[in-house]
């Protein structure tokens, strides 16, 4: 996996570029996902903004503009709602605007609530299913038609450690993270000798963002990596690159250490 690592670092510091590509990044209005638009749009991609926040959507919309990028679109899109019947009106839209996606980057998630399984509270649990995984598994069916269509489509999900390794009180949010590991492997193997897309799932690790600020109330945000920082790595599952990626997951942190933009 070493091996892996460093291929990613160097990947990263090609810098490469998303001309005349079309990018959808769920959980555009902020965190990872803003830093993440901002980055591709400073690259040359035509970034489709997707989050729940209309206002919050508008700010990063002018940003890009303001940095004479692409411009870029804005779907307002409250996920806890979203079905199979507006996935599919989404992606008409996309069909009809620019008729193909080159990217799609599931980052929207919420965190829910951090409590016991026993007494875990219901309507919370739904509504963190249903953002956190329901949601991507909507939104992934209905617009791989579009990437089919891209020259070199790429799929990346956001993970999380948590998912990953069993620990108490982590509720509905590590249970939606271990089925998008899940759902990503799947996908990558059903896609491995039908299809030129490509799927990266990348874990981005401690990030200073108010999700982290809710999980950690007492941690010192200056201790963790930015958003910024974090994107980069994001970057690589979008890029030529991932075709030696597919299928694949891991650690932003371990690349980060390698190229020395945060310690271990």
């Amino acid at each position: 996996m070493m091996l892996d690592v460093i291929g990613i670092a160097n990947a990263v510091k090609k810098g490469f570029r998303f001309d005349n590509q079309i990018i959808l990044v769920t959980g555009a209005s902020r965190g990872i996902g803003r830093a993440l638009a901002l980055l591709l749009a400073d690259r040359g991609a035509t970034v489709v903004l997707l989050a729940s926040s209309e206002s919050n959507l508008e700010t990063v919309y002018d940003e890009i503009v303001a940095r004479g990028a692409p411009t870029p679109i804005m779907i307002p899109v409250d996920l806890n709602i979203l079905n199979m019947a507006s996935a599919k009106e989404l992606s008409n839209h996309l069909d009809t605007t620019f008729g193909r996606l080159d990217g799609l980057v599931h980052i929207a998630g919420i965190l829910g609530s951090r409590e016991p399984l026993a007494t875990h509270r219901a309507d919370r649990w739904t509504k963190t299913l249903q953002i956190n995984l329901n949601s991507i598994f909507f939104l992934t069916q209905t617009l791989l038609p579009l990437l089919e269509r891209s020259l070199a489509g790429r799929i990346v999900f956001a993970s999380s450690s948590v998912g990953q390794r069993v620990e108490a009180y982590w509720g509905a949010y590590a249970v939606s993270k271990a089925g998008i590991d899940m759902f990503a492997g799947m996908l990558a193997q059903e896609l491995e000798n039908t299809s030129h897309i490509r799927v990266v799932t990348i874990n981005p690790g401690a990030t200073a963002t108010r999700m982290r600020a809710e999980a950690k109330p007492g941690e010192d945000p200056r201790t963790l990596p930015t958003t910024e920082i974090v994107a980069q790595v994001f970057l690589v599952g979008l890029s030529s690159y991932a075709e030696q990626l597919h299928g694949k997951r891991f650690n932003a942190r371990d690349v980060m250490a390698l190229l020395g933009t945060w310690p271990v």
